[in-house]
């Protein structure tokens, strides 16, 4: 085995050129000793739990027109959706009543929900559902809002950067976006003390050897709690509509090294990586993943959140086939865990799994 592999696995830390050398062409034999070292590691540091998340994703309007998302403002074929408060508490209390101890709220950048209005549903969630963590994922604010929901008892935020790479940001969104406005928002985020989540695409237009490159580097300066990455996968309704998808096989190389670099992330398997092969999530788990996100959107609103083509959100996919989840998870030896699932650096009182009478005797880890 090269140097460079075994030097990543022994220090965690790697240079722009011994990342481009792992990138390039990589061996079966490579491929498969990073995936083992990532899958070791991971057990190292969570053992062998599987965090669920609950995903309520309330809103698919968004102000910002990003080349690839089915989403995008100026997308006339989307059939929009907001789910009202009251919605949103029930999807969060069904998920509750599961066991689940994670809610993660997604939508795109949408002017209908104000900073403040949010605030109110999320201090609603946390009293209605004691103990909970809270995750939103709703894009870019001023700092001031961060701190304004971080005041209401938001836990976590992902904001996936997309690509740390100047031009293949420019490639991938209009002219009024920036780069260094979505960096800012992510060390807003840090500085306030969320457990705060980038990640990128694989396999998006554009892409080369190279932005991979920068976008792992950026992750490793950066430290993120969270990192979530998944294969690009075609819109019909978007400017993107005939490029070709990312690969499984590359998304999964990328999980491993993610995980050899950040030992401690949380790390998803992503709904795009199920949609794209139908063991991804299985194979994810085995590449250095720890988390899904199951579906607890109401049934009318899943379809319309329409991200990419085939988007999954049935099945194992969903909050109400956990059983089915839990069964793919075991026959990869992961146990699946129902509480808040912080980072292992968190502090929070509730950063051990809380029982409760409704799991007992269920086969869930709580």
């Amino acid at each position: 085995m090269n140097g460079t592999a075994k030097k990543l696995v022994a220090t965690h830390r790697a240079t722009e050129e011994e990342l481009f050398s792992l990138l390039t062409d990589p061996s079966e034999e490579l491929r498969r000793y990073l995936q083992e070292e990532a899958l070791a590691l991971k057990r190292k540091v969570y053992g062998d739990d599987v965090y669920i998340r609950g995903l309520v994703e309330f809103t698919n309007y968004c102000k910002n027109d990003c080349y690839y998302c089915g989403i995008r403002c100026s997308n006339r074929q989307a059939q929009r959706y907001r789910l009202t408060e009251r919605e949103i508490l029930d999807c969060c209390r069904e998920g509750y009543d599961l066991g689940l101890r994670t809610f993660v709220l997604q939508g795109g950048e949408d002017p209908g929900f104000s900073p403040e209005g949010i605030a109110c549903l999320v201090s609603a969630i946390k009293e209605q559902c004691p103990g909970c963590a809270v995750t939103l994922s709703v894009g870019e604010y001023s700092r001031e809002v961060y701190a304004l929901w971080r005041q209401a008892g938001v836990d976590r935020y992902l904001l996936r950067h997309e690509t740390a790479a100047p031009d293949h940001y420019r490639i991938l969104h209009p002219q009024r976006q920036s780069l260094d406005r979505r960096l800012q928002c992510l060390q807003d985020l840090k500085d306030l003390g969320y457990q705060t989540g980038c990640g990128f695409m694989v396999g998006s237009p554009g892409q080369k050897t190279e932005h991979l490159v920068k976008d792992l580097m950026f992750l490793q300066r950066f430290e993120p709690h969270m990192v979530g990455i998944g294969p690009f996968i075609p819109q019909r309704d978007t400017p993107f509509a005939a490029y070709p998808a990312g690969t499984a096989e590359q998304t999964l190389y990328l999980l491993s090294i993610v995980r050899l670099l950040l030992p401690q992330v949380l790390l998803p398997a992503t709904t795009a990586l199920g949609t794209l092969h139908p063991r991804g999530r299985e194979l994810g788990m085995l590449s250095g993943a720890n988390v899904c996100m199951p579906n607890l959107s109401p049934k009318s609103a899943r379809k319309k959140y329409n991200l990419y083509d085939n988007k999954l959100s049935d099945g194992a996919e969903a909050v109400e086939s956990l059983k089915a989840l839990q069964q793919r998870l075991e026959s990869v030896g992961c146990r699946m865990s129902l509480c808040r699932g912080d980072h292992v650096h968190t502090n929070t009182s509730y950063n051990h799994c809380i029982k409760n009478s409704y799991q007992k005797g269920n086969g869930y880890h709580v």
